[in-house]
């Protein structure tokens, strides 16, 4: 294991000034706003702001405030090798619960430095009573500055590999975790198959699928009234899913090659997914949206990061098979404008040991950029309800 600082080469940055130079903008039907996708007057609006007034090394600087590492982990299973980065910060506070905290897509390790310190160092933050935590914020296998799965994985095989950075690279036998999107179900396979491990996990996102065949409780109404609007709010929102996940090499040449295409793609879910109607901008900043998409396109990973999407039309990255279930105790920030509608308790039972839920009153899916106060309160409740420090 060894120290990590961001320090893209300059020869990077020139060549993707370059590229925004000679952006080439599509067409937009009349009064679409952002109804079929990234709207392009906001889209011509950042490009510009990424050529003329994104400062990307005032960026980094920020980003290597975090103490960072890379380490050499393996699957436990297949072998597999990878130089895994990730953030590490330590409390110092004496018997601080260690906890892994994991992203989604297209997400990444940024979205997740605004909950760290407050996280470590409740005391500083005027909460002197809340838990303390050592906090483990890797970077995805394919993401951010991880090196990449030589094919698609799956989020179980992640957990693996996760838990192996938590157990033998730093030496955490017994730990807490936390996740959302693709981190929630890393999360929830990190307590599938390491309870011995896994003190508690939290999840601000349902990431599982119960296994509903012979001997299983029939669907209640009121679990299908949800099915069918999850159906209806994915059948708007999660064409990306089908794309990535059956010909992800396809979209990569243009993901990989325009950094305006690539903006697109994901500011168009930094807009809808936290609830955004077709009248607002996203309700982040430019210098935010930014900073997370510059990660992926430094390191030219997008299409690694995609493969994961594979996984869910197979059926391999989220489908707990007859008898599995996640066994810790599960504790449930639900936001109400997430992608995915919160689930009728009873469908979450299915699938997860839940010992503690709340309903947010606002909020979507990127809850540690939207509602960190909020996010870090109820972690600091359902950890400090569930563990004592000497754990």
């Amino acid at each position: 294991m060894k120290p990590f600082r961001i320090d893209i080469p300059e020869s990077v940055l020139d060549d993707l000034q370059t590229r925004l130079a000679l952006t080439r903008f599509p067409e937009e039907a009349q009064d679409a706003g952002w109804s079929l996708g990234a709207n392009l007057g906001y889209m011509k609006d950042l490009v510009a702001y990424w050529r003329n007034d994104f400062d990307w090394r005032k960026a980094e600087q920020g980003l290597n405030e975090f103490p960072q590492f890379m380490a050499p982990v393996s699957d436990p299973e297949t072998g597999e090798a990878f130089e895994l980065h990730f953030v590490h910060v330590k409390s110092s506070q004496e018997n601080a619960i260690p906890l892994l905290i994991s992203h989604g897509w297209p997400g990444s390790f940024y979205e997740l430095l605004g909950i760290v310190n407050e996280l470590a160092e409740p005391a500083q933050h005027g909460n002197p009573d809340a838990p303390a935590f050592d906090v483990v914020v890797p970077s995805l296998p394919g993401y951010g500055f991880s090196s990449s799965p030589a094919k698609p994985i799956t989020p179980k095989a992640i957990a693996r590999i996760f838990n192996d950075l938590m157990t033998r690279s730093l030496g955490y036998s017994k730990y807490a975790t936390q996740g959302g999107d693709w981190g929630s179900v890393v999360t929830a396979w990190m307590g599938q198959q390491f309870p011995e491990n896994v003190l508690a996990s939290h999840f601000n996102m349902l990431g599982l699928r119960p296994d509903l065949g012979p001997g299983t409780p029939p669907v209640t109404k009121e679990e299908s009234v949800w099915i069918k609007r999850l159906q209806g709010r994915m059948k708007r929102e999660g064409g990306y899913q089908a794309i990535q996940g059956t010909k992800p090499q396809t979209l990569a040449y243009a993901l990989t090659d325009s950094p305006a295409g690539l903006a697109g793609w994901i500011t168009e879910k930094f807009h809808g997914w936290p609830g955004a109607d077709g009248s607002q901008k996203p309700p982040f900043s430019m210098d935010r949206l930014l900073t997370n998409i510059m990660i992926y396109w430094v390191n030219g990973n997008i299409n690694q990061a995609n493969w994961l999407y594979i996984g869910l039309m197979d059926g391999s990255a989220a489908n707990l098979g007859p008898g599995e279930r996640v066994t810790v105790p599960c504790g449930f920030a639900l936001f109400p404008h997430d992608l995915f509608p919160p689930a009728p308790q009873s469908w979450i039972e299915r699938a997860y040991n839940v010992v503690y839920r709340v309903d947010m009153e606002d909020g979507g899916h990127f809850a540690a950029m939207e509602k960190p106060a909020e996010l870090i309160a109820d972690m600091q409740a359902f950890f400090g309800g569930q563990l004592s420090p000497d754990q």
